[in-house]
């Protein structure tokens, strides 16, 4: 660094898990306090530094995870508003080595900011320092990852042993307050899974509990636990106080052996120390263990629901397969997907919307999957129809491949633009056509013969427009070349029934609107690839 009058410093402070000693949540740790203090003390002594910020990440461990204040300080050093970076340790830091040389080793000399760890005399302005720090990184990285080994080692054991590890116990239970690694009924909650059990065997779907529950206002697990006072992060783009039950929470509770009185854990895990993205163990490595608290509902109860989802099910719906329009179907009123869902006659989109318990779309009617597929079927054809025209695209052979397509495009639109100022003319001689027959300059049937002239003129420019506007297309192709066109066109010059890679093809995205109680239809916009 330079010599400067003045250095912007900022103080980084973190409390690890391991030294949290905190009396009241809402207090600070002594190790905090700590920190705070040996770091304010170190500026005070020189005369030349500047306290201008405080960052500070509590019960946030060291290694590459998500820290709010680190990332704060991390765009307040890109900005330029600090010079100098203080910390107790490297560790508090990170004990990540992968950030220690993104940030100490690079984008810190990048951005002219010195990093000062007190304790363990790491100083990015000393040159021969680099090497005493890589190795600390080295060392801390090691420590998380033996601590890591270790709980990971911890918990399997507890699992095994029967015991509950998370910190939150499922719907209907509580943590219990004599043993943390224990289950106790809610006396509140309980009752509500009975009788999510006893709607479902009555014969209503998932849907119809879920919107029974709403109805009676009953809260949903995430909103019974915060009234609770118990601190979940729930992600959801809902007030926290509108958050419902969903067909997905119904169907978690109706198929969890943990209502058996059963644990079963261990179904997910971390990449790694590191990389806490969580991904699905294999069902073989599930940790289960019987029998290991008081059960909600008996057994006989839970194989009756298990037998009767199976048999609202339909057999294909087991095969895996993806069906036709996934990931393509929205709805055109909020932007919505549009989900599948299953009767004992027939298959059915819905505006995701208005499902798992909620109406908040104007959307609401279904759209029989079978009537979408007969609809697509029909309007591909039409394309192909629309586009195959051997003779045309003759035209755009590869020798013309070096003309400026621009132009002919232009050449089109002024075309258009000229047959579209005759209609309008046309329209406007209809106009006073009819004025001249109201004032009587001309008789009933000189009136019919004319306006029969001018209509028929007017049909025949809208049909030279649509031709015109088919050229267009053609020549504006963004995402297929005239080659690739015609083989598309050549692959399919007339279908009879659609399959994934038809409609992968094809089609981005369709787009379905709400039903016109009027007119008894919808509007159904589809978003070609081309």
């Amino acid at each position: 660094m330079s010599e400067k009058e003045f250095y912007r410093v900022g103080i980084y402070l973190r409390l690890s898990d391991e030294d949290e000693d905190k009396m009241n949540k809402c207090d600070d740790s002594e190790s905090i306090k700590n920190q705070r203090l040996m770091l304010i003390s170190e500026v005070n002594k020189n005369p030349n530094y500047i306290l201008v910020d405080e960052y500070c990440d509590e019960n946030l461990s060291g290694a590459g995870t998500y820290r709010p204040e680190f990332e704060r300080l991390i765009k307040d050093c890109e900005k330029g508003k600090i010079d100098i970076v203080m910390c107790k340790s490297q560790s508090r830091f990170s004990r990540d080595m992968e950030v220690i040389e993104r940030y100490l080793h690079n984008k810190f000399v990048e951005w002219g900011i010195r990093f000062i760890g007190i304790v363990d005399n790491a100083d990015t302005s000393v040159s021969g320092n680099k090497k005493a720090r890589q190795i600390n990184g080295l060392v801390n990285e090691w420590y998380l990852e033996d601590v890591s080994k270790n709980i990971r080692s911890a918990f399997i054991a507890k699992m095994r042993e029967g015991e509950y590890i998370s910190p939150f116990a499922s719907y209907g239970y509580e943590v219990s307050k004599e043993n943390n690694n224990k289950l106790v009924i809610d006396p509140v909650a309980s009752e509500v899974v009975k009788d999510i059990y006893l709607l479902y065997l009555k014969g209503y779907g998932l849907t119809g509990v879920a919107k029974n529950l709403n109805d009676r206002k009953i809260p949903c697990p995430s909103l019974y636990k915060y009234q609770k006072g118990l601190k979940l992060n729930v992600t959801s783009n809902r007030d926290r106080e509108s958050i419902k039950w969903t067909t997905n929470a119904i169907k978690t509770i109706l198929t969890n052996e943990l209502y058996l009185g059963h644990l079963i854990q261990g179904k997910r895990t971390t990449v790694s120390y590191k990389n806490h993205k969580v991904k699905k163990k294999d069902k073989s490595l599930w940790i289960r263990k019987e029998n290991t608290h008081e059960a909600i509902i008996d057994l006989d109860t839970f194989k009756a629901v298990q037998l009767e989802m199976k048999r609202r099910t339909k057999a294909k719906t087991n095969l895996g397969v993806v069906h036709l329009f996934s990931g393509k179907v929205y709805c055109k009123e909020c932007g919505k997907y549009l989900r599948k869902k299953n009767s004992a006659r027939h298959e059915y989109l819905v505006c995701s919307s208005n499902l798992d318990g909620y109406s908040d779309c104007v959307n609401k009617k279904s759209i029989r999957y079978d009537v979408l597929e007969s609809i697509i079927l029909d309007e591909i054809n039409k394309k192909i129809n629309d586009y195959y025209d051997l003779k045309e695209l003759e035209k755009y052979s590869l020798q013309d491949k070096s003309n400026n397509f621009k132009s002919k495009i232009n050449a089109l639109k002024k075309t258009k633009e000229e047959l579209q100022k005759q209609i309008a003319r046309n329209k406007n001689s209809l106009k006073i056509l009819y004025e001249d027959r109201i004032n009587g300059f001309i008789s009933i049937d000189q009136f019919k013969d004319l306006t029969h002239s001018y209509l028929d003129k007017s049909n025949h420019l809208t049909k030279e427009i649509k031709n015109i506007n088919r050229k267009i297309e053609i020549y504006e192709m963004k995402d297929y070349s005239i080659e690739k066109t015609n083989l598309l066109f050549e692959k399919y010059i007339s279908l009879n029934k659609l399959n994934k890679i038809i409609v992968d093809e094809f089609i981005d995205k369709i787009y379905i609107g709400k039903m016109d109680v009027l007119t008894n239809s919808r509007n159904i916009e589809i978003k070609w690839n081309f």
